[in-house]
């Protein structure tokens, strides 16, 4: 498999990866235009515009547009993050040309139909009261608030109701006009597919845009603090979360087999003392996550409010004792589990068009799978238990805590824990 990097004159760049053998392709059109790239004011309007891409173009109706893809057995979808906006399709390899065709007719040519953006904006409003619905969802969007107090990293997604009922036409198509220039744009594909072909259609329909400078976002910085919100639920949700490497940081490695080590599979140490040894909850976990400048590592558990204190210190607990005393052997299947997972993952074509994208918008370019196995690799058990010191005592830190956690410390209780 041999991945292949061009760009056209205006700053465009096609990112492809042939996979013999398949017979099906993934490709997408992955925009540096997210969450974090909002005003204030903004707030939700680049998932607002996701939802409208298709809701119809001057060259099709929103049925034509799934009937497009679905005629021919594939699937076409989208996604706002913090950092992107991604429109892709799944489809077989005869029909790549038509997925281009469909994809950049939605970035490129979405009309606003008026009538269409009422509908939308009801189907949005929808989508965020089902989130308060939903416990793990809302805690999420707490902790990343606390965590980034003030500042459009730490805004939701899908914005507040407020926000997303007074957007117009035309904040639709000035955030377009601000932000969906080529340059910040990405065409990846992956599988089936002719990297020639890709480039020569690429031109076609996107080698005529102009540049637009975009907004830089505000550098991050992690403020922490604590929201909690008294609710009669059936368990008492816990989210932790610590300050950690960015993704251009290759400290990176160390805190993701960190978080595996500490809470990222069944064998981890907080599944087994938290969950297996004394029965505190059904769910634990530690995931590490990363940004262009900053990162956090997340510990969340869903348990009973008589219970939700006691699991709170022994999370703490475990947290100090992994610095004293995480063992080579954990290390090394913490590493293991990396690279099965990243390898695993790259059997699929979507998910390997979704890591070129990103790697591209990271780096400028697609470092070598080899690359990230010799880091992943290099990252000793000192390494780990020098972070794992960091994480227990010195990064700044976030709670959110969601139900019947009347009961639940607050998070200066676990500074001090932390501290003691």
């Amino acid at each position: 498999m041999t991945v292949r990097q061009d760009q056209l004159k205006n700053g465009f760049r096609i990112v492809s990866e042939h996979m013999p053998g398949l017979q099906s392709a993934a490709i997408g059109i992955w925009v540096t235009a997210g969450g974090r790239h909002e005003r204030i004011e903004q707030n939700g309007i680049a998932h607002f515009l996701e939802h409208m891409a298709f809701k119809g173009t001057k060259r099709r109706s929103a049925l034509q547009i799934a009937e497009a893809i679905e005629d021919v057995g594939g699937y076409i979808n989208a996604y706002t993050s913090r950092e992107v906006t991604a429109y892709y399709a799944r489809v077989l390899k005869d029909d790549v040309a038509l997925a281009m065709d469909v994809i950049g007719d939605i970035v490129l040519n979405p009309i606003f139909d008026p009538r269409e953006i009422e509908v939308e904006r009801g189907v949005i409003l929808q989508e965020i009261g089902q989130a308060y619905d939903t416990p793990d969802d809302v805690i999420f969007d707490w902790l990343q608030e606390q965590s980034y107090h003030d500042q459009p990293l730490g805004r939701t997604i899908l914005g507040p109701t407020e926000r997303v009922s007074a957007f117009s036409r035309e904040d639709l198509s000035g955030f377009v006009a601000e932000h969906y220039g080529p340059e910040q744009m990405i065409l990846s594909a992956a599988g089936a597919v002719d990297h020639d072909a890709l480039m020569k259609t690429a031109e076609a329909l996107f080698g005529h845009l102009k540049p637009c400078k975009g907004l830089i976002p505000e550098t991050a910085r992690f403020t922490g603090g604590e929201a909690r919100q008294e609710k009669e639920l059936e368990q008492a949700h816990f989210a932790l979360a610590l300050e950690s490497p960015g993704y251009r940081d290759d400290a990176i490695y160390t805190a993701q087999i960190y978080s595996t080590a500490l809470g990222g599979g069944m064998s981890s140490r907080l599944f087994q003392e938290v969950r297996e040894t004394r029965g505190l909850c059904y769910t634990i976990f530690a995931q590490t996550g990363a940004y262009a400048d900053t990162g956090t590592t997340t510990i969340y558990a869903g348990t009973s409010a008589d219970q939700v204190a006691e699991l709170a210190s022994i999370t703490i607990d475990e947290m100090k004792r992994a610095a004293e005393d995480i063992s080579a052997e954990e290390v090394a299947r913490a590493r293991a589990q990396m690279k099965a997972g990243m390898l695993m993952g790259l059997e699929s074509p979507s998910n390997r068009a979704e890591r070129l994208a990103r790697l591209v918008q990271i780096w400028d370019r697609v470092p070598s799978l080899e690359d990230a196995v010799a880091k992943i690799d290099a990252v000793s058990t000192e390494d780990v238990r020098a972070f794992a010191e960091q994480m227990a005592v010195q990064a700044p830190a976030a709670l959110a805590l969601y139900g019947p956690v009347s009961g639940a410390p607050t998070l200066a209780q676990l500074q001090e824990r932390r501290a003691a």
